[in-house]
């Protein structure tokens, strides 16, 4: 396993549409491993491949620091199939250091999505993993979590961010 390098704010890869994955290898399982390692390293608890420059659509999650009972997890192609209920909660990004707003986002999610092992799922997430995930399916779509966010507020992030 090896560290990767994540991508700032600023950088091309963090606004491109991820590509869909379609290669289910050996390949896959090491990226997602090293995504992992890359995250808790960083102190995240989620990452998405775009971070680390790979616009593929990869993610990986551990909220155990805030949710007893759930480990890393990996999720490839995923896609929010419903989403139900608004909660308003304080998040932070690994490509935006520093940075810290609250976020309105769907309390609830069902999610399909495949398995390193390209095996189909459908799952409904609620809580902080289900903030997570949301967080971490924008950067798939090229979107930042600032982006959520009135646009006075966001120039004023921009702006001192020196983007």
């Amino acid at each position: 396993m090896s560290m990767m390098k994540i991508k700032i704010i600023g950088d091309e890869v963090l606004r491109e549409r991820a590509r869909d994955v379609t290669e289910f290898d050996d390949r896959l399982k090491t990226l997602a491993d090293d995504m992992i390692e890359t995250m808790h390293e960083s102190d995240g608890i989620g990452l998405a491949a775009p971070q680390v420059g790979l616009s593929v659509r990869l993610l990986v999650t551990d909220v155990s620091p805030l949710e007893s009972g759930i480990g890393p997890q990996v999720f490839v192609n995923p896609v929010i199939l419903e989403s139900q209920g608004e909660c308003e909660l304080e998040e932070g990004c690994l490509s935006i250091p520093g940075v810290r707003e609250s976020v309105s986002r769907p309390e609830e999610i069902l999610l399909k999505y495949q398995t390193v092992d390209g095996e189909d799922r459908s799952e409904k997430y609620t809580g902080w993993m289900s903030r997570v995930l949301q967080h971490e399916i924008d950067h798939l779509d090229g979107v930042l979590f600032i982006d959520h966010l009135g646009a006075v507020k966001r120039k004023l992030i921009l702006s001192n961010l020196s983007v």
